[in-house]
């Protein structure tokens, strides 16, 4: 018998960590090819991890609600073959064979149970958290006490404390004192360390709420937590402000009515105004390449690739915003196309992974639920986000060489939340200001 290793699966650059929500097979179940052994989740997107091969689902190497790295394996999985098709002698061939079908399973075991005696003073579980081994690991290696631990704020599913958290703790404990100094020395110097930490936190004296007999409790599901968790940090991490504009969409709004037939019937999709605005924004975009960027500590990050996430409401009520990449390699065609596909795809919860992830600027149309404006919370780790509001029709004053009169357009707001720390007002205005004109200046003759 042969055994193979199932690994936790690559979901996109920018994740390192999956969440074991639940098997869908216990030990000993057999297992087709390409059938789902696991759910996983990451911060934004629940996943199914299939079988590489037929077999049974021989071990088990860690349970639900652990978190383990991209590329490590998850499970052991026994396939007939190999070793075992001799006839001869099968017990002989049993006693031999054994050692030869357990090196998988033993170092997976051995590499665990290594982590977990080195880990042994730290605990899985501390004030409600959970700790991964890597983790646990890091900070017993570097002298981080379970209080310190308690303190970091995490940025992984469930607010969970990731690699990457307990090592920027480190670095950043590790200006004040050594790690190892003893606990009376060190205290007055990680105090001061750990404060900025738990001041990111929420306030953790929050007024009690009143519960009448009459009320109901809902439980927040997982997404609605993270997507609150993911609020409160950007809104921590960034200092906000928004500009707005009035764009007069006039000609838009006529064109689209005036083409979206012969659109339905020559692409075989119907044409929405989110396609027009992300147009308008990826050449804006163009124009002040200083918007498509990202904040690392003192480092401005200045995107090569301009990849538009769009907001997109689920039917649970949750929000999700899958990414149209490059989205300037588009014409408006192959914007409208991927525009409908992935709006259709976070309907049907059927989004993969990678849809969601490397999005360097994100558009909301508040305008879907009636909205005039709205001043949204910005998508870490970009640094602005545009709502367009509801399109409606407006009396105007019009300009022309026989002069001004008084007519009836359609005219929207855009609203442009930013990064304070890298995007001033003069380049935030100036950004949402140029959106407006290129969506005024729209060619009402233009073919599509």
């Amino acid at each position: 018998m042969a055994q193979v290793e199932l690994i936790m699966p690559k979901m996109g650059e920018s994740v390192a960590e999956a969440t074991i929500i639940k098997w869908l097979k216990e030990e000993g179940d057999t297992i087709d090819m390409e059938e789902s052994v696991l759910e996983i989740a990451t911060d934004k997107v629940d996943s199914e991890v299939p079988s590489p091969t037929e077999g049974v689902l021989l071990k088990k190497l860690f349970g639900e609600d652990d978190v383990v790295k991209v590329g490590d394996p998850i499970a052991i999985i026994e396939t007939e073959g190999g070793a075992s098709e001799n006839g001869a002698a099968p017990a002989a061939e049993t006693k031999t064979e054994a050692p030869k079908s357990e090196p998988a399973v033993a170092e997976v075991q051995q590499m665990v149970t290594a982590a977990q005696e080195q880990t042994e003073d730290i605990p899985r579980n501390s004030n409600g958290r959970f700790y991964s081994p890597l983790v646990r690991n890091i900070a017993k290696e570097e002298g981080v006490a379970v209080s310190e631990l308690d303190s970091i704020e995490g940025s992984g599913a469930e607010g969970r404390v990731t690699k990457k958290d307990v090592l920027s703790y480190i670095e950043n404990r590790g200006s004040g004192a050594p790690a190892s100094a003893p606990a009376p020395s060190a205290a007055p110097a990680a105090k001061p360390a750990a404060q900025p930490q738990a001041a990111a936190k929420p306030a953790p004296q929050a007024a009690p709420v009143s519960i009448g007999a009459d009320d109901e409790i809902i439980e927040m599901d997982r997404m609605r937590k993270k997507i609150a968790d993911h609020m409160v940090m950007s809104k921590s991490t960034s200092p906000h402000v928004t500009s707005f504009v009035e764009a007069d969409v006039t000609n838009i709004w006529n064109w689209r009515k005036k083409v979206k037939g012969e659109f339905m019937k020559r692409e075989g999709e119907n044409i929405t105004f989110t396609p027009i605005f992300i147009e308008a924004i990826v050449k804006a975009i163009k124009d002040f390449p200083m918007i498509n960027v990202s904040v690392d500590g003192n480092n401005i990050i200045k995107k090569k690739h301009i990849n538009i996430g769009m907001a997109a409401a689920l039917p649970s009520g949750n929000l999700i915003v899958p990414v149209i990449h490059d989205a300037d390699q588009l014409n408006l065609v192959g914007l409208t196309k991927k525009v409908n596909d992935l709006a259709n795809r976070a309907r049907n919860n059927a989004l993969k992974p990678d849809d969601i992830q490397g999005g360097t600027y994100t558009v909301t149309n508040v305008g879907t639920f009636g909205n005039v404006l709205g001043t949204p919370i910005i998508n870490q780790p970009q640094v602005a986000i545009m709502a367009t509001g509801s399109i409606n029709k407006k009396p105007a004053v019009i300009e022309t060489p026989e002069g001004d009169f008084i007519g009836i357009r359609y005219k929207m707001f855009l609203s442009h939340s930013y990064d304070h720390r890298v995007v001033d007002g003069a380049l935030g205005g100036m950004f949402v200001k140029r959106v407006a004109d290129y969506l005024e200046a729209f060619d009402p003759n233009r073919d599509f």
